[in-house]
C-alpha cells in the first residue's frame, strides 16, 4: 500500500501529526473515535442565563485564547435581552475560565453575534449586533483595542441607514490588501409596528467594506436577492478570501443547499448567487482557510444523503466537516463530528492553533432549547482528514 503524501506547510503540521494524518488517509484511524475522546466544554443553559450561543475566538500575543459569545439573561429568542460574555484559555483551548460580561446589554433590546478579528495593524476589532427593537432595527457595531483587549474604543456603527442588518458571528474578514469586509443579510420592513409581521424573512445579500480600520464604510456596488422563489432569501452570509485574492461568499437558503457568490474586485461587486453542492437545511455554514494553505474547511449540516441525516429536512443535524482544495468549486467527503440526529447544531466559529482547530457551535435540542447550549470543541489537526493541497 502506497503512503499518502501530506503537503500542508510544516508550520501547520509537525512530523508526528503528519504521521497521524497518513494513518487517517490510509484508513487506519477513525476521526469520530479520535474526536470523541476529547471532551467538549459546554456552556449549558441556566435559570440566570437560559441561552448561551454563537461566538468567536481570538489569540492574544501572550498565547491566551479569548472566546466571546452571546449570553442571554431573559429568554431564548433572538430578540431576548443578551450581552457579550468572555472566557479565556491559557492551554490552547483545553480548559476555560469562568465567564465575565465584556459588552453589557445597556440601553439596547439585545446585544449578540460577536466577531473578533486581528487586524494587520495589530489592533483587535470586535464586531457585534445590537437591536434597538425586536423586529425593526438591527445594526452592527465595531470597537477597536490597541492593548490586546485591555481597553476598547467607543463602539461605532458599521451601517448608518435604518433597517435590520443581520451580521452572523465569526463572519468579518480583512483581506490581504487591508480591506475589512462585512457581509449582511438585510431584512426589509413590511410595517411600522414592532412585531414579527413587520419583518420580512426574505433576506437580501449586501456587503460593506472599509479601508481605514472601520473609521468609514462603503456599501458594495452589488446587492442580490435570491434568483428563485423563496421564503428565506439569502440569509446569514459569510465571506472568506481565497488564495487567488478573490472573495467567496455563501448564504443559507430554503433551496436545499448553501448558495454562493464571488467577488473578483475585493468586495466591490459580486457574481449572481447560485447553489453549491453543500446540501443543507436552512442553517448557516461556516468556512475558513487553513493556515498557510489554499485549502478551505467548511462546517455545516450535511443533508447530501452520503451520511446519516434526519427524516425532518429542517433539522440542523448532523454537524460535519469537509474540505475543498479548489476554491470551493468542489468539496471532499464530509466527516460527521456530531451525529445525534435529534440535536440542533449551528452558528459555528472556527479558530486554528498550532496543532488543532477550535470549534464552537450551538448544540441544543428540543428538550433544553434548540439554541440554548453552546459547545466548544478542540480537535487536533492530526484527527482531521485534511487532503493534500
Amino acid at each position: 500500500m502506497s503512503t499518502p503524501t501530506i503537503t500542508l506547510a510544516d508550520k501547520v503540521f509537525s512530523p508526528s501529526r503528519r504521521m497521524l494524518l497518513v494513518g487517517i488517509a490510509a484508513g487506519l484511524l477513525s476521526v469520530s473515535s479520535v474526536a470523541a475522546s476529547l471532551p467538549p466544554h459546554d456552556l449549558d443553559p441556566t435559570p440566570e442565563h437560559p441561552r448561551n450561543s454563537e461566538g468567536s475566538y481570538l489569540t492574544l500575543r501572550s498565547g491566551r485564547i479569548l472566546f466571546e459569545y452571546s449570553q442571554f439573561s431573559d429568554g431564548q429568542q433572538d430578540h431576548s435581552p443578551s450581552a457579550i460574555a468572555e472566557i479565556h484559555s491559557d492551554d490552547q483551548g483545553r480548559t476555560w475560565s469562568q465567564p465575565k460580561v465584556v459588552v453589557p446589554t445597556g440601553t439596547y433590546q439585545n446585544v449578540m453575534s460577536v466577531s473578533l478579528l486581528r487586524l494587520a495593524s495589530g489592533k483587535i476589532a470586535r464586531f457585534y449586533a445590537v437591536k434597538r427593537s425586536k423586529w425593526l432595527d438591527c445594526h452592527a457595531m465595531i470597537s477597536l483595542s490597541s492593548d490586546e483587549g485591555g481597553t476598547w474604543s467607543e463602539p461605532r456603527p458599521v451601517t448608518a441607514a435604518p433597517g435590520y442588518f443581520v451580521l452572523n458571528n465569526d463572519r468579518v474578514i480583512q483581506t490581504k490588501t487591508g480591506r475589512i469586509i462585512v457581509p449582511f443579510g438585510f431584512h426589509r420592513s413590511r410595517g411600522v409596528a414592532d412585531e414579527e409581521s413587520s419583518w420580512d424573512p426574505r433576506a437580501l445579500a449586501i456587503w460593506y467594506y472599509s479601508d481605514d480600520e472601520g473609521a468609514s464604510w462603503k456599501e458594495s456596488d452589488t446587492w442580490w436577492a435570491i434568483p428563485a422563489l423563496s421564503t428565506s432569501g439569502l440569509q446569514e452570509p459569510g465571506v472568506v478570501e481565497l488564495s487567488d485574492g478573490s472573495v467567496y461568499a455563501w448564504f443559507r437558503t430554503d433551496q436545499g443547499a448553501q448558495y454562493e457568490s464571488i467577488s473578483k474586485d475585493n468586495g466591490v461587486s459580486w457574481s449572481l448567487p447560485r447553489p453549491t453542492e453543500l446540501k443543507s437545511p436552512v442553517s448557516p455554514a461556516s468556512i475558513k482557510r487553513l493556515p498557510h494553505s489554499a485549502t478551505l474547511m467548511v462546517v455545516y449540516n450535511d443533508h447530501s444523503g452520503k451520511v446519516p441525516a434526519p427524516a425532518n429536512p429542517k433539522q440542523r443535524a448532523p454537524l460535519a466537516v469537509a474540505f475543498s482544495t479548489d476554491g470551493a468549486r468542489t468539496w471532499g467527503p464530509s466527516q460527521v463530528i456530531e451525529d445525534d440526529l435529534t440535536g440542533w447544531y449551528c452558528y459555528t466559529a472556527i479558530h486554528f492553533t498550532d496543532d488543532a482547530v477550535l470549534l464552537s457551535y450551538v448544540a441544543g435540542n428540543a428538550e433544553i432549547g434548540r439554541l440554548s447550549r453552546l459547545r466548544l470543541r478542540r480537535i487536533p489537526f492530526a484527527s482531521l482528514p485534511v487532503p493534500p493541497n
